[in-house]
């Protein structure tokens, strides 16, 4: 699939698009609004005393580690849980408090991240640094009394040492100014006596505070300390507003723009003037927009409004089937559709308007057998007509209930004018249907109604038939035995490719010739995939600018995924009255 038809995918399916986007957006904020705040905090404490230790061993890092991973587990456990609520008061159970608490490893350390959610952020910190603390009493870091009672005469005993070693380092002091003022050697030698026996107890009196000091820092490996306590967190880490509309956006827009390539895959309508071309194989005519109004009399465009692009289509088709006339003339041309309401016979009116304002004399013959409509377009009556003239009467209805051939064998008809109306539009006449046979396709395949178009062609140089759809039914097959060609109209926005396929097939059947299609009721001002297939519109002072895209997002939404259209150039007949020169 060329780029083109993506843009053209996701510019059908815009409006899919955006309510998609904007629904699921819309719905994420306001969630979002009406959600309750959620709050984190998180409190570090420490495995071991290592950071204190002068010369730390590397077996203590590593057992450090792994009782880390250890208190990990503890910390969701129920003996900590439940202390925590019972310490703090909470009215839960340690199930569901277990749910708010989470423990992590700072990769390659010892500390440990005890992290609790929670709609208050006073009780979130609270939690948190409770479970800490219940991690402490739990541990082997809480001594015991005879271990206070140890630590406690250590400190008592190392002012003490302090003191001793001072003075005695004092006394040597001293003891050097006595042996320098001695007189006579047996002074000197007791002086050197007394500082020799002072520096021993000094050095036993620095060897016992070392010992002590040790004791008392020593690092210790299951032992738990609180790092960094908690905070009161600020801002709630749930909803995040802004996340949550993006990431639902997102999801809309994915999933809408999804579901637009589905259904267009499993779309089998018609999309391009090549699958067209490619199923029919006849040129593509002419492509109609869709005619606005309610009821027959309103979609005759053609005589409303001849300044309408839409009767610039028409006029183009016109002049197209005047260049297939070159080789073979065409004096009957038959108007069908590959199924029921795709605009034939309001193809068929408006192009015998056209032709008729052309000056060229028209019959527009409704050979629509089971829903004729011509004569609701032009408002005309309907007792008379088609039928009448095969049966040989002005009045068939004294023949219901009958087979037409067989019960009731034809008279003749008399003159084919007294069964044609006059039309509004100069050189424009009509044979409406009349009354509906019960068997309308022996009645188009019979040989009265090729005697019928024969007897058309002596009183207007163009004969156009509105016949049923050759897919539903077989009236238009038979019926275009007796016709010069074929024009196939088919609906731009509703033809299913197969009904088409199948359109064509039953024609080719009985070797009609298929002079080209007409795709009829596309959206001109969407752009797509015929909108250069669109013809050239002239506007004069009179007439109606297109109507504007309405509100500024959507024209600025059409204009981002609206296409260049290139027009076809049209050459109009010579003796066309309705275009000012």
């Amino acid at each position: 699939m060329e780029l083109y038809r993506y843009l053209e995918v996701v510019r059908k399916w815009i409006w899919l698009i955006v309510l998609a986007v904007t629904l699921a957006s819309g719905t994420s904020l306001i969630a979002s609004l009406v959600a309750v705040p959620v709050y984190k905090t998180t409190t570090t404490v420490m495995i071991g005393q290592f950071t204190q230790a002068a010369n730390p061993v590397a077996s203590d890092f590593f057992t450090g580690q792994q009782l880390a991973q250890t208190y990990v587990q503890l910390v969701a456990r129920e003996p900590i849980l439940t202390a925590t609520i019972s310490s703090l008061g909470l009215d839960q159970d340690w199930q569901s408090l277990r749910g708010q608490v989470a423990a992590t490893l700072v990769q390659g350390t010892q500390l440990l991240e005890v992290s609790v959610l929670d709609t208050s952020p006073q009780r979130a910190k609270a939690i948190a640094d409770e479970i800490a603390r219940q991690l402490i009493l739990q541990s082997p870091t809480t001594p015991s009394a005879d271990e206070l009672d140890r630590l406690a005469f250590v400190q008592a005993q190392l002012p003490e040492l302090e003191k001793k070693i001072k003075d005695a380092k004092d006394k040597i002091v001293e003891l050097d100014r006595v042996a320098a003022s001695a007189t006579s050697a047996k002074q000197i030698q007791d002086a050197q006596q007394q500082q020799a026996i002072l520096q021993a107890q000094i050095n036993q009196w620095q060897s016992t505070y070392a010992q002590l000091t040790a004791t008392l820092g020593k690092g210790s490996v299951n032992y738990v300390t609180i790092i960094e306590p908690a905070v009161i967190p600020r801002t709630p880490i749930s909803p995040k507003i802004s996340l949550n509309v993006m990431l639902a956006a997102a999801i809309g827009l994915t999933l809408s723009v999804a579901a637009a390539f589905l259904l267009e895959y499993l779309d089998d309508t018609i999309r391009s003037p090549e699958e067209v071309r490619a199923l029919i194989g006849a040129p593509i005519l002419t492509t109609i927009g869709k005619i606005e109004g309610e009821g027959y009399p309103s979609k005759l465009i053609a005589e409303l409004d001849t300044r309408s692009p839409l009767t610039e289509s028409y006029r183009a088709l016109r002049t197209n089937l005047q260049f297939l006339a070159l080789d073979a003339p065409l004096r009957t041309i038959l108007v069908t559709s590959s199924g029921p309401g795709e605009g034939k016979s309001v193809t068929a009116a408006n192009l015998a308007v056209i032709m008729a304002r052309a000056g060229v004399p028209v019959i527009l013959v409704d050979a629509d057998l089971r829903r004729s409509v011509i004569h609701k377009i032009f408002g005309l009556e309907n007792h008379t007509g088609l039928t009448s003239w095969l049966v040989g009467q002005k009045d068939v209805r004294a023949l219901a209930g009958t087979r037409f051939w067989t019960d009731a064998a034809p008279s003749s008809s008399g003159p084919l004018e007294s069964f044609v109306q006059t039309t509004r539009v100069p050189g424009l006449r009509v044979v409406t249907s009349g009354p509906l046979p019960p068997n309308p396709a022996e009645v188009l395949g019979s040989t009265r109604m090729r005697d019928f178009l024969e007897e058309a062609t002596q009183l207007a140089e163009i004969v156009i038939v509105d016949s049923p759809p050759c897919v539903t039914v077989t009236d238009a097959a038979v019926l275009s035995r007796w016709t010069d060609g074929v024009l196939l109209v088919l609906d731009g926005q509703n033809t299913h490719r197969q009904a088409a396929k199948r359109a064509k097939e039953n024609l080719d059947a009985v070797n009609a010739k298929v002079l080209g299609s007409v795709i009829n009721r596309i959206d001109a001002n969407a752009g797509g995939y015929y909108a250069y297939y669109s013809s050239y519109y002239y506007y004069g002072e009179s007439a109606k600018p297109a109507k504007a895209t309405n509100g500024k997002f959507w024209g600025n939404l059409a204009k981002l995924f609206s296409k260049t259209k290139f027009p076809s150039v049209k050459i109009p007949a010579a003796n066309d009255k309705t275009r000012s020169q």
